[in-house]
């Protein structure tokens, strides 16, 4: 067999057994995600560009398994040379997170 027959014929694996599904921040929040459409939309999008940043960083893939250092090093770190407008809003979603997660932490701009 060469390898030309292998390459053409690989497909990626499917879900079995001791293989999870891919972390969903959309199910996650569904519990605490309230108001308006682009709110909820706002929320979603800053939720999953924090879990990106984090899990580039520390390979934390699942906010399960953050710690309050990890979300504090997002908002000095990735948000330190943003607007306040901007640092305001990853904030409030923020909250929104430790909210779901059931953390006491507390975050300030």
């Amino acid at each position: 067999m060469s390898w030309d027959t292998v390459e053409s014929t690989w497909s990626p694996p499917t879900l079995g057994v001791g293989m999870s599904k891919p972390f969903d921040m959309e199910i996650f929040l569904a519990g605490v995600l309230t108001g308006s459409h682009a709110t909820r939309e706002r929320h979603l999008r800053q939720s999953k560009i924090i879990q990106a940043e984090i899990a580039e960083r520390w390979q934390r893939l699942t906010p399960w398994t953050w710690q309050r250092k990890h979300v504090a090093w997002f908002l000095d770190h990735r948000l330190g040379r943003r607007s306040e407008a901007t640092r305001y809003y990853y904030l409030l979603t923020v909250r929104l997170l430790t909210r779901r997660l059931a953390k006491s932490w507390v975050f300030k701009l």
